[in-house]
């Protein structure tokens, strides 16, 4: 991200500079005088976009005992520096600052390199520059068109400012997590199922720009967001019924865009429409089978030599046609196994999330937890390998 340059503040947001608004910030907030100047509750942030740190609210008494005070402390740390050097000396790695406060007041960031620290009267933090990133997990979303969508996002992000990042915000990956979530279902609220579906990219860049603008007062930059839709559990007013699911991302297209992504993304739609098609046909040729004589299957074939082998357990949240949610558990972890309807007393070690069409069709053989994995028919929270495992169990169905 930062290369061979040498670290720069970028500037702090102008409200004279004309900006794009997002999917929720309005357009005529940019134009406010008061937009972003000091008041309210960030008048004790200083202004690093000039790197002026002094603070004009302290007294000529106050500074000057403050002066005695650090000359002080510098004397007593040279004159024992032997020692003190152990613990006054910092060394900072190039992706790293350390933020001071000096007798209570931020003094600029410290390094890169070895710098000095007094004793006593300083106080440190240190910022990592480097670019980080978190996942959004998977939440529903009522859409404009009264769709419920299972949604998460993946976002990259930066510090550009460690001073602000230190002053501004308690705790700065617990705070850009909860805006961050709140902006996803904000903005997707005013989207309908199919701009979900084909503008992904566009919105993700939208979406950068609404969490930036209320970021950038912390210090933190947004670099790339991307939205990772999963299935649809109850599908849009006036659409046909039915579990209908939302083609998940394609790699190497995220760079496509407007008509383009428009375009791929339209036959995508079509051949995943022609596989649930081809389903529904097996589906009228096979008896139906419902959930409870699939668990009592499923315990007949439970055994301590199929324990040792998988070794975890499995939670199924699943959802029905009419829209109810029930949870089912296949616990291969101790003694010979067990499977019920209900939660786990425990931690599950992996939970699956899907439709019950598809948990029958996968446990009959039609459908395979990888294929519905990649299809984005099949929500994993946990070990994706260890979720793979239940192709064992599948396979003893089978025989």
């Amino acid at each position: 991200m930062f290369g061979s340059k040498s670290y720069q503040l970028l500037p702090q947001s102008n409200p004279r500079t004309s900006r794009t608004p997002g999917l929720f910030v309005s357009g005529d907030s940019f134009s406010q005088p008061g937009y972003l100047s000091k008041g309210l509750s960030f008048d004790y942030i200083p202004n690093v976009s000039e790197n002026d740190f002094s603070d004009s609210s302290q007294g000529w008494l106050s500074w000057i005992c403050n002066q005695i005070v650090i000359f002080l402390v510098h004397i007593c740390t040279f004159i024992t520096f032997p020692i003190t050097g152990w613990f006054v000396l910092k060394t900072v790695p190039n992706y790293q600052r350390i933020v001071v406060f000096r007798l209570g007041r931020v003094c600029p960031p410290k390094g890169p390199g070895t710098v000095l620290l007094l004793p006593l009267i300083d106080q440190w933090q240190r910022v990592d520059l480097r670019t980080r990133a978190f996942n959004i997990p998977p939440s529903q979303v009522n859409t404009m068109d009264g769709g419920l969508l299972s949604v998460g996002a993946d976002i990259q992000f930066r510090i550009w400012n460690p001073v602000l990042s230190v002053v501004s915000v308690q705790d700065i990956n617990v705070s850009t997590r909860m805006t961050a979530q709140n902006a996803l279902t904000h903005s997707l609220t005013k989207k309908t199922i199919r701009e979900i579906q084909t503008e992904r990219v566009k919105l993700g860049e939208y979406l950068g720009m609404d969490i930036n603008e209320m970021t950038r007062p912390w210090g933190l930059e947004i670099d790339r967001v991307e939205i990772t839709p999963g299935s649809l559990l109850k599908a849009p007013e006036g659409a046909p019924s039915g579990p209908v699911m939302v083609p998940p991302s394609v790699p190497g297209m995220e760079g496509l865009a407007g008509p383009l992504q428009q375009l791929a993304m339209h036959f995508i739609s079509n051949s995943s429409q022609q596989q649930e098609s081809s389903v529904t046909f097996i589906d009228e040729q096979t008896p139906q089978t419902s959930i409870e004589e699939l668990l009592h299957k499923v315990e007949r074939v439970l055994s301590e030599a199929l324990v040792n082998q998988v070794g975890a357990c499995f939670q199924f949240d699943i959802s029905s046609e009419d829209g109810q949610h029930h949870s089912y558990y296949v616990d291969l972890s101790q003694g010979c196994g067990a499977a019920g309807e209900g939660p786990l007393c425990g931690e599950p070690d992996v939970t699956l999330t899907m439709c019950e069409d598809d948990l029958l069709a996968m446990f009959q053989g039609r459908l395979g937890p990888f294929a519905a994995y990649s299809r984005g028919r099949l929500q994993i929270q946990g070990d994706v390998r260890t979720a793979m495992k239940l192709e064992e169990l599948i396979k003893l169905l089978q025989e």
